[in-house]
């Protein structure tokens, strides 16, 4: 036999073990909503041909039909009672799903058929004297209950041929432990779980062969099942019988009315169902049995298994979308793996310093604020710190306060501690509940419990860098974004600002009953520049328009503009030259429009006492095998200071007055970047003057090139 094979979990794995029918998940979500009735029962088995079937064929059954004429899904509704329809619907769905597993078809299957209906129509009666709301959960939890043998037969059916027959008892677990490394019962837990049903019908599952002693505090469906599995496979132990009883808060004389009444029911369900039973308690029950092996053999085949399964668990967590579900991945399949009773992560918190809570696996509520210090010493830290795993059992001395505490919050009396590993750091540490007398056992699997940390914290580790690289995106884009809304909000301010000031004319022309269509023409212009402003905040990245300008065209609009609306003080003297050479660039009149008020503006706050602005057109400028058309903007101020001067073109906080200050002349640059233009500066005490250089469009720059660059504007700039 090939090594590999005895990897029962692994096989589990890959399985092409049965889905769960939709009609029972739809069914089970019917049962737990409050304000479900029959239509919504009717409506969901009219979708399903096979169940409605099963339905009509029960209700024109002798035992319900009392006339000739067949009736309807509406009246064997009717007839039959919503308790029975839930009863069929489950039942049906559950055996559909049996029959569909691997071998089921090949092997004698009436013991575990009146097995699993026995312990359903019991878990049924339980629940009802116990007053358990869901009799419906405890009835498909005890048809589950040994679904796991049938999983473990149709994985193993060579090795497990024999124990499937076997006495259903504590040796059966034992022997399945040693021979396949799991039970028939986490077997069918997990298999409930891989159905996504309800949690509690895995635990219910997981826990059917659980010592009495343990389950006192435990779900009432847990205790349900377990008293139902006692009563139908282990009728001549009274005192398990009544120790079972007594867990569940009944009197042993109220389980013999149950069982009075439970043997004519199994015989009505499997009448309804067309399962044969007849012969069922002549099937022989054998003692479990488990070949003796090599302990060499053993050990290999060990150490080939966890082979496989940690790279089986390390391709899961790769599958896994986001934090969160790793986690709960992680702790799942730790669960599973290691037999741990609860399990809870604490990781590294972001300075290192300490471990803490994370909100994964069993009491996340409770672990939400818990931290324990790596400085402070103690056991589990020294198990994060040194990245080697701990076993520690409650009544082990110097324990610290963080120990005692993981010992209550998780209920149980002794901890496997294993360190999430990545390279030589340690990412945090998986602990594990487990009774004291699986220590031995965890020990002996050091190795295993080692590998499954390393994949468990490397895909730990990715998660953790990707997120980290998600949040770098997110807080870039909000940069830029908040760049983006500070130039806005500062470029709008000039449109609105002539927009005011054209109101405050246009209220003077009115009263004179002078015609305003100029006025109105700008108005319209500049309502639209602040539109289209405020779009450009949707694109962190805005491309500017092309198109060909006439640049002295929009120097003349600019400047009738801050004379009529008073942004250009008497005091100040505009020059300009505009006609001495071509004025053609390649630009958006909006974009230009917006770089000539920027510009102006602060050509005009340079001025306080008054001064001369000269906006001069110096004609073509070849730049690197490029036409340019250069526009000098200059006042005769003060000039700049070396500090302004040296960080010009940058978003900088300005002394004027304001939020959006210091912003302009990065605007400036921008638009004029995005025009693939140049911008330089020159300032002394003599003033300040902004040299432009604008592409020019391709036929005149050609016809400049043949000769027709004017004599003005020779001058190379840096940009």
């Amino acid at each position: 036999m090939h090594q590999s094979d005895q990897d029962i979990r692994n096989r589990l794995l890959i399985a092409r073990l049965p889905a769960m029918p939709q009609i029972l998940i739809k069914l089970i979500a019917h049962l737990q909503a409050d304000d479900a009735g029959m239509p919504e029962l009717a409506a969901l088995i009219a979708k399903d041909a096979g169940m409605t079937s099963k339905i009509l064929g029960v209700a024109n059954s002798s035992a319900y039909h009392r006339q000739d004429k067949a009736v309807s899904l509406e009246q064997s509704l009717v007839s039959l009672g919503t308790d029975m329809i839930k009863t069929l619907v489950i039942s049906e769905s559950v055996f559909q799903t049996f029959s569909s597993f691997p071998h089921s078809g090949s092997t004698d299957l009436r013991a575990f058929w009146k097995s699993s209906l026995s312990a359903a129509v019991m878990a049924r009666a339980l629940a009802k004297a116990m007053a358990y709301p869901h009799v419906e959960e405890a009835y498909l939890a005890g048809l589950l209950h040994n679904v796991g043998r049938l999983a473990l037969l149709a994985t193993a059916p060579k090795e497990y041929a024999f124990n499937f027959t076997a006495r259903d008892d504590a040796a059966l677990c034992a022997v399945e432990q040693r021979t396949l490394q799991i039970t028939h019962a986490e077997a069918g837990a997990w298999l409930i779980e891989r159905w996504h049903l309800d949690s509690f019908l895995a635990d219910s599952v997981l826990y059917h062969h659980e010592p009495l002693a343990r389950l006192e505090a435990s779900h009432p469906l847990i205790r349900i099942v377990r008293l139902a599995h006692v009563l139908c496979c282990h009728a001549d132990d009274a005192g398990s019988i009544t120790q079972a009883a007594s867990l569940c808060g009944l009197e042993v004389e109220v389980l013999e009315t149950l069982i009075g009444s439970a043997a004519r029911q199994v015989e009505l369900a499997a009448q309804h169902l067309g399962i044969d039973l007849a012969g069922a308690d002549d099937i022989a029950v054998p003692p479990a049995f488990a070949p003796p092996l090599d302990p060499v053999q053993q050990r290999l085949s060990d150490e080939v298994r966890n082979m496989v399964l940690v790279s089986e668990v390390g391709q899961t967590f790769a599958r896994q979308q986001g934090e969160t579900s790793l986690l709960e991945a992680i702790t799942r399949s730790a669960r599973i793996l290691f037999d741990f009773e609860t399990t809870v992560i604490l990781l590294q918190d972001p300075t290192g310093h300490a471990l803490v809570g994370v909100a994964a696996g069993e009491q996340q509520q409770r672990l939400a604020g818990f931290s324990i210090p790596l400085a402070k010493g103690g056991a589990l830290a020294a198990s994060a710190l040194e990245c080697r795993p701990a076993f520690l059992k409650r009544d082990m001395p110097a324990l610290g306060v963080v120990e005692e505490q993981l010992f209550r919050i998780l209920g149980t009396d002794s901890l496997v501690c294993l360190p999430l590993v990545a390279g030589q750091r340690s990412l945090g540490v998986l602990i594990g509940g487990v009774a004291a007398w699986q220590i031995p056992a965890s020990q002996k699997r050091e190795g295993f419990l080692r590998a499954f940390g390393n994949q468990a914290a490397s895909a730990l580790e990715t998660a953790i860098s990707a997120r980290g690289l998600a949040r770098r995106q997110l807080d870039h884009v909000a940069d830029e974004y908040r760049a983006a809304s500070r130039r806005v909000v500062h470029e709008v301010n000039n449109p609105l600002s002539i927009i005011k000031n054209y109101l405050s004319v246009l209220d003077h022309k009115l009263e004179k009953q002078e015609p305003v269509a100029g006025e109105m023409s700008i108005l319209n212009e500049e309502i639209d520049r602040v539109g289209q402003l405020i779009n450009g905040l949707a694109d962190l990245q805005p491309v500017a328009a092309s198109g060909v300008t006439d640049c002295a065209r929009v120097v003349d609009d600019v400047l009738r503009l801050f004379r009529t609306t008073e942004f250009l003080p008497a005091k100040i003297e505009v020059l300009t030259r505009l006609q001495d050479g071509p004025s053609e660039v390649e630009a958006d009149a909006d974009t230009l429009k917006q770089i000539l008020l920027n510009l102006l503006k602060n050509a005009v706050e340079a001025l306080p006492d008054g001064g001369r602005i000269e906006v001069v057109n110096r004609g073509h400028v070849n730049r690197d095998r490029r036409l340019y058309l250069e526009l000098c903007i200059s006042d005769n101020g003060a000039g700049l200071a070396p500090d302004v001067l040296a960080n010009l073109f940058s978003p900088v906080r300005s002394g004027k007055a304001g939020a959006h200050h210091g912003l302009g002349l990065s605007i400036v640059h921008e638009l004029v970047t995005r025009l693939h233009g140049l911008i330089s500066c020159r300032s002394s005490k003599a003033g300040t003057s902004f040299e432009i250089l604008l592409p020019v469009p391709v036929s005149n720059g050609a016809a400049a090139a043949s000769g027709a660059m004017p004599a003005l504007g020779n001058t190379a700039l840096s940009s």
